[in-house]
């Protein structure tokens, strides 16, 4: 079988000698493993397409009864060049990928999910990154994948957890303290997720060891403490997309 369909590299990793193996985030097909044969060497052809968070449509053939395609061919939509020559851009792109990477199976569809990385990814392209970002995304997929909260939580005001949902990303700029303290509460909400429902750690939380920690997502702004509120019983008891 053949198919073409929209496609965003999550994650890659060599494979053999000159192959590499992409987990691909499509619109039709869900998330699917393929594989790139020879990228790898000099004058190997598709080696574009392979690249982290690359946007394209591909072309894959999967033999019958095989449970990996082979990319065969296809056409670059976006390399998004701008994120890949800076280093905060570059890490939250990353952290875009790794999240939608844990939190979805394989070969099931969600339009929502495909959409929220792909503008999410743009906005990085040509906005400018914010504290607001990670868990803006992350909060946003956490409701695409069935996690989503019924209501704010922590004592968030409505309004502002419309907006940390629905504004674009770029437009989550914040300096009233008020703001702040609510942002802070979304990071804890974020943090606290991750932690309980991850079996393991994001590679991309992982601080770097350099003055500006880019791995530290989802910052502490709070100025007062934070009540204690069992995530769990908020989570609303919805199937994963």
């Amino acid at each position: 079988m053949v198919f073409t369909d929209e496609g965003i590299v999550l994650f890659r990793q060599p494979f053999r000698e000159a192959d590499r193996v992409v987990a691909l985030y499509t619109r039709q097909h869900g998330r699917v493993n393929v594989r790139f044969p020879s990228v790898a060497k000099p004058l190997g052809k598709l080696k574009a397409l392979s690249e982290p968070f690359a946007y394209a449509d591909y072309r894959i053939y999967v033999r019958r009864g095989g449970v990996m395609g082979t990319v065969t061919g296809g056409k670059t939509n976006c390399i998004f060049s701008r994120v890949r020559g800076d280093l905060k851009r570059l890490t939250l792109a990353m952290h875009f990928c790794e999240l939608v990477l844990r939190l979805t199976p394989q070969h099931q569809p969600s339009e929502e999910k495909f959409e929220l990385l792909l503008k999410s990814l743009t906005e990085l392209e040509y906005g400018e990154p914010n504290p607001a970002f990670a868990a803006a995304f992350t909060l946003r997929l956490m409701r695409a994948a069935g996690f989503g909260l019924e209501r704010p939580v922590l004592k968030i005001s409505p309004q502002f957890w419309h907006r940390i949902h629905e504004d674009s990303l770029s437009s989550l700029t914040f300096s009233e303290p008020e703001d702040l303290l609510s942002l802070s509460k979304c990071n804890s909400v974020c943090r606290r997720f991750l932690t309980q429902y991850l079996a393991y750690p994001l590679n991309t939380t992982r601080n770097f060891t350099l003055e500006e920690t880019p791995g530290d997502f989802y910052p502490d702004f709070q100025t007062e403490p934070t009540e204690e509120v069992p995530l769990s019983p908020l989570l609303v008891p919805a199937k994963a997309h």
